[in-house]
């Protein structure tokens, strides 16, 4: 069983049995204790005797990513300083090892191996010198080049001959800190919160928890994920995981961070899926990638649905089978922008027909809405700061285009907001507050901001009496609508409703 294992930097005794206590209480399996700034071996001593949780013990060297400037000698009589109580292993670096110092004998030894820089350039020919060594169980952390280097990390579990740690640093190797268990790693490291990380790229032990259901995890658990550039803030991972829970669905979502060009994209495509052991079922797609994955999909015969096909974008991926999976691609942002609208008028798609509405931007989501109400038969008008890209967008659909500042006194039944004007930080501001349209009962404004959930542009329009939609209805739709295209199961919309609205409220 991968045990969840807390790094903890210890400057006193008082601190790190404080800071072990809060790791038990959190449910960790294991601590490490860092001691990189500990030179006292009776110290060392007497908080292996106390410690409560097994523990591993290091004393990293600055010259592999640590603190400790002791030389081997020393740093290596502080570790057999630390073979009591419930430590049930020593760290050691590989290069340590070679130099030919005395390894502790009093506990297991793990002997690890980092490399800051970037993927070892031998790395299998680390992994064999460590299986000819006698240590417990080895230990290889590199940071990411890219995502691609998780599949790597997985393999190596997947092949190991001995009890094994594989991880990668930074952003785009948070996959196999999560996906530990999964492969039968001897442990995954944590931190006790986001402000006590050991190494770039760590999770802390509460999100592992309950963000990322580390103890619903197992071999076959299927994979799935939010893939954008950048990635660190998005939503989507807890609403999906907390729906997972809520239906018992075996499945664990995560962040995929894919730098931005085709070619990356294609490239994380190829190797995660070409890797059958990951299980990866499904992708929600955002900027920049939805028109890298529409383009990726024709390249390989995928199924796309005729509305995403015409948007010229795909936010969700099917992935069914391995080896060679089928690959289907969809736009879950039209639906809920239509469904979001047509619920709250109480009217049908079809009753869309012939309705005048405006879309103000021309964007990514602006095309979306464009094609979406167009499809339904709406008068659009698309207003647009650019006329140009404006008129370019409304020559495809059959829409009319004007510049913004014509917005003023016209009479839409329905006003979609797809810019960004009124996103926190700047929540002051509404795109109308120049040109404001006839506004009041009998009309309905949609914005696609969520945070705030309430916006300027919200208010403005509540104040006049007219019906509103916030951009947390569609973000919650596009999300339901994904999450029954991968399970075939009724998404838990109130729950993942609900995980918005808290985390939007910082809750």
């Amino acid at each position: 069983m991968t045990a969840l294992c807390v790094s903890i930097f210890v400057d006193s005794i008082a601190q790190a049995k404080r800071d072990i206590a809060r790791a038990a209480e959190a449910g960790a399996d294991m601590v490490e204790l860092r001691i990189d700034r500990l030179h006292e071996p009776h110290l060392v001593r007497q908080l292996a005797e106390e410690c409560i949780l097994p523990a591993i013990v290091t004393c990293r060297a600055s010259w592999e990513g640590g603190e400790s400037q002791l030389s081997d000698e020393k740093r290596l009589m502080l570790l057999s300083a630390a073979c009591h109580g419930k430590v049930r292993y020593i760290d050691v670096e590989l290069e340590t090892a070679r130099r030919g110092g005395d390894l502790p004998v009093g506990r297991p030894v793990i002997c690890s191996f980092h490399d800051f820089e970037g993927r070892p350039a031998r790395l299998n020919n680390v992994i064999l010198e460590m299986n000819q060594r006698s240590v417990a169980v080895n230990k290889v952390a590199w940071t990411a080049r890219s995502i691609r280097d998780c599949v790597e990390a997985f393999e190596l579990l997947t092949t190991r001959s001995r009890p094994t740690i594989v991880l990668c640093m930074d952003e785009a190797g948070v996959a196999t800190r999560i996906l530990a268990k999964k492969f039968g790693a001897l442990l995954t490291f944590t931190s006790l919160d986001s402000d006590s990380t050991t190494a770039p790229g760590q999770v802390s032990i509460e999100q592992m928890k309950r963000l990322y259901r580390w103890d619903s995890i197992g071999a076959n658990t299927k994979v799935y994920g939010v893939v954008a550039s950048p990635v660190r803030h998005s939503m989507s991972p807890a609403i999906h995981n907390a729906a997972f829970d809520a239906v018992g669905h075996d499945g664990v979502y995560l962040p995929l961070l894919v730098e931005g060009s085709y070619e990356s994209f294609k490239a994380f495509m190829e190797s995660f899926i070409s890797f059958p052991p990951l299980h990866l079922s499904g992708l929600s797609i955002t900027i920049p990638h939805k028109e890298n994955a529409l383009r990726y999909l024709k390249e390989k015969g995928g199924e796309i649905e005729p509305l995403a096909d015409s948007i010229g974008a795909v936010n969700t991926i099917v992935i069914d089978g391995e080896g060679s999976p089928k690959l289907s691609g969809y736009n879950s942002d039209y639906a809920a922008i239509l469904d979001s609208i047509t619920e709250a008028l109480g009217i049908t798609r079809q009753q869309l027909a012939g309705r005048s509405a405006a879309v103000l931007g021309a964007g990514g989501t602006g095309r979306t809405a464009v094609a979406a109400l167009s499809h339904y038969g709406a008068k659009v008008t698309i207003y647009n700061r650019t006329l140009e890209r404006a008129e370019e967008l409304a020559r495809e659909f059959g829409a009319a285009a004007l510049p913004m500042d014509k917005l003023r006194d016209a009479d839409h039944e329905l006003i979609l907001n797809t810019t960004s004007i009124g996103m926190s930080p700047r929540s002051d501001a509404s795109p109308i507050d120049e040109f404001a349209p006839k506004l009041g009962p009998g009309r309905l404004v949609f914005d696609a901001v969520y945070n705030p959930p309430l916006t300027r542009l919200l208010q403005q329009a509540q104040e006049r009496g007219a019906t509103t939609v916030s951009g947390v209805e569609m973000f919650v739709r596009q999300a339901a609508r994904q999450f029954e295209l991968w399970t075939h199961k009724l998404a838990p919309v109130n729950v993942m409703r609900e995980v918005v609205v808290n985390r939007l409220a910082g809750k």
